[in-house]
């Protein structure tokens, strides 16, 4: 199985975090965990020792910031966003699939349903949050004009199919719609994903696969008190902590979920502590 993360050192904590927890309950006989980063992390050494403590391999990726230096950035689109649309060009050209996880989720079920499933002629897997977000998803199809697209995706959480990804994502489109549209880019990554690709993105539940933590009295009362803490336990892989109040942050302790984080938080820096 292979996973892709991009942090800097602010992160590494949350990323060995993920990392327990696909490791407690994906049965998975062989992890590559590849990490892009635009300078060598200092604690790479650190996630290289927790990763094999984990019986994962690690691979850190640095980019040379050259590579973009015809990309338009500002502060408010730094280099970091082209990372998880571009990764292509900086993994093995061996590889088939790889799973991209933002830092701030954790997996409580089994990823390889996920993982595995048939991709076909798709360029991505990717959730919607679509009975949470109905109004915000009919305004983002028009302010991006992507009408052929099922939803707006969240690229918090995105399987790639990199065999049809090196042939169809191409960096010159990525700097010249950003380049076009700076002024209707919100989330510039994620509206560059939904604007160029978003008609190839195969749609995943994201109760599954991408569920909000912070919206569980929201799930549960569209699924009609189906989708309940007990059900999620059981049946949800990726739990994403959206938003701004993460749950490693001190006095963030509301939510229905942020207990369980802190429960693989906390496990994860006790594991790190021990191998210092």
């Amino acid at each position: 199985m292979n996973l892709l993360f991009s942090i800097d050192d602010r992160f590494v904590d949350q990323l060995a975090t993920v990392l327990t927890s696909i490791a407690e309950n994906t049965n998975a006989e062989d992890f590559q965990v590849y990490v892009i980063a635009d300078h060598p992390l200092e604690a790479s050494a650190k996630l290289a020792t927790y990763c094999e403590q984990l019986e994962m391999t690690y691979h850190p990726i640095v980019i040379d910031p050259q590579d973009f230096a015809q990309a338009p950035i500002t502060d408010r689109y730094p280099t970091t966003i082209y990372y998880r649309l571009l990764a292509y060009k900086y993994l093995p050209a061996d590889l088939d699939r790889i799973l991209y996880l933002d830092a701030d989720v954790l997996c409580i079920n089994d990823l390889q349903s996920f993982y595995q499933m048939d991709l076909s002629h798709h360029l991505y897997a990717s959730a919607i949050h679509t009975a949470l977000t109905n109004t915000t998803d009919v305004i983002n199809k028009i302010r991006l004009q992507n009408f052929d697209a099922d939803g707006y995706y969240n690229s918090g959480v995105l399987l790639m199919n990199l065999e049809l990804i090196r042939q169809r994502v191409k960096e010159k489109d990525v700097f010249n719609y950003i380049e076009e549209n700076r002024l209707v880019l919100l989330l510039p990554d994620q509206d560059v994903l939904n604007a160029l690709y978003g008609d190839q993105i195969k749609s995943v539940p994201d109760e599954l696969y991408n569920f909000d933590a912070r919206k569980g009295r929201t799930y549960e009362t569209i699924s009609f008190g189906e989708w309940t803490l007990d059900w999620v336990m059981k049946h949800t892989v990726i739990l994403h902590y959206c938003g701004r109040d993460k749950p490693w942050l001190p006095n963030k302790n509301t939510g229905r979920y942020t207990a369980l984080y802190k429960h693989y938080y906390n496990l994860t820096l006790r594991r790190l502590a021990s191998l210092q």
